[in-house]
Formats: structure tokens, C-alpha cells, sequence
């Protein structure tokens, strides 16, 4: 299976990574192909709302988007990664998820997995469920198969998310992904 890694962390050390490198590890272990897309560090803009693509056309803007298209459009699991900013995911990564706009005709149709991994600096029951609504929302919007989440509260920094029982869940998870 080909996997796209979107990680939407500003901190390329940081601990949404961290767990993100232990799935790919199991990913990889299970026979996976994975594509990893730091589109945190990319060239993206947020999407004007110009209507100019009609959700299955070219966007104006000249930026990354392109890459991600193409690498999302060839597929067949996108992992979405992020820290937990304000009890959602971080902008970088929303601006990503806004941009699907140009081609959601074509992305939704390819009915792809998905998981979630995201990490928050606290443990408090309130931290994640918003994310995950809304992660779970964006799945049924764009008819992708959710696959599990890796949601790594008490994972603040990368000393804390080393020590935390997060680490083994991600790389699990990665690991139990079958080829079908």
C-alpha cells in the first residue's frame, strides 16, 4: 500500500513527528511504500475562495499544492499529523486540508484510508475530541475509510512523547496495516 505522511508540525523534532516515525517504522516493516510530505516546511497558501476550480480543476495559485495532489491522488492512505493547537490541528496543516477544495471530486473518489496522528501537551479528556470530530467529519465528507488514530495526550514535548506509551501505540498501528 502507499502511504502519504502529512505532517503539519512546525517542529520537524517535535512530538506529532515523533510518533510519526514510529509509524512509518511499522508501516515499513509491513511491506508499506511511504511518502512523506513536511507541509509545514512547503510553499502553501491558503485557498482564496475564488471558485476558479470548481472542486475538480486547477487552483490559480502557484505554490506546493501540486505535490500533494499528486502524491495524495496516487494513494491509498493519507496519515494526517499534527500537534494539538487550541484543541484542533495546526494551521499548516488545515491550510492542506482547505486546499483539497481544487480537486475533491477527484480525492474523494479515490475512497482512500486515512488515520490520524496527533499529539497535545496535556491529558485532559477535553483535549482531543474535537480533533477528532473533525477528523472524523473531513472522512465522511471525502468518503475516506478511517484506519485509527494515535491520539498522544501527555505528549508535550519530545522527552515527554519518548517516555510515553504513544511511541509503541503509533508504531502498532503502522505495523498492523494490512496490504488490502
Amino acid at each position: 500500500m502507499r502511504i502519504v505522511i502529512i505532517k503539519g508540525s512546525p517542529h520537524k523534532k517535535g512530538s506529532s513527528n515523533m510518533l510519526a516515525e514510529q509509524f512509518i517504522k511499522g508501516a515499513q516493516e509491513a511491506g508499506h511504500t511511504i511518502v512523506e510530505l513536511d507541509v509545514a516546511h512547503m510553499d502553501i497558501h491558503p485557498c482564496l475562495g475564488c471558485e476558479h476550480c470548481g472542486m475538480d480543476g486547477p487552483c490559480v495559485q502557484k505554490d506546493d499544492i501540486n505535490e500533494i495532489r499528486d502524491s495524495l491522488l496516487s494513494a491509498d492512505m493519507a496519515v494526517f499529523v499534527t500537534p494539538v493547537y487550541y484543541f484542533g490541528m495546526s494551521a499548516q496543516l488545515k491550510m492542506v486540508i482547505d486546499r483539497f477544495y481544487s480537486y475533491t471530486m477527484k480525492l474523494s473518489a479515490k475512497k482512500l484510508k486515512a488515520v490520524l496522528i496527533a499529539a497535545a501537551w496535556d491529558s485532559n479528556e477535553d483535549v482531543m475530541p474535537y480533533l477528532l470530530e473533525h477528523y472524523k467529519k473531513l472522512c465522511r465528507y471525502m468518503n475516506f475509510t478511517d484506519c485509527g488514530q494515535v491520539l498522544g495526550t501527555g505528549c508535550g514535548t519530545p522527552s515527554m512523547t519518548k517516555c510515553s506509551s504513544h511511541m509503541e501505540e503509533a508504531y502498532r498501528l503502522g505495523k498492523s496495516l494490512t496490504q488490502n
